[in-house]
């Protein structure tokens, strides 16, 4: 954690009050660092924290993907 944490240029408490939700809305700029860092999409991020479907998943000129459901 604390490398990580030195990566994205937050200081380990930072990112363990984010990972236990005592941040309830951390910086789009760090959430987009964190992800670089672990090797993962916002898309997947997006889905863990919302239930949402990835793009990937999302019917093929349907509504309702991930990226829609952010906009609403």
């Amino acid at each position: 954690m604390p490398a990580v944490a030195a990566a994205a240029g937050i200081s380990a408490e930072t990112l363990r009050k984010i990972e236990t939700g005592r941040v309830a809305t951390p910086a789009f700029s760090t959430i987009a660092v964190l992800a670089a860092e672990l090797h993962l999409s916002l898309d997947e991020i997006w889905a863990q924290v919302s239930g949402a479907e990835t793009v990937a998943e999302a019917p093929a000129g349907g509504r309702g993907g991930s990226r829609e459901r952010m906009a609403s």
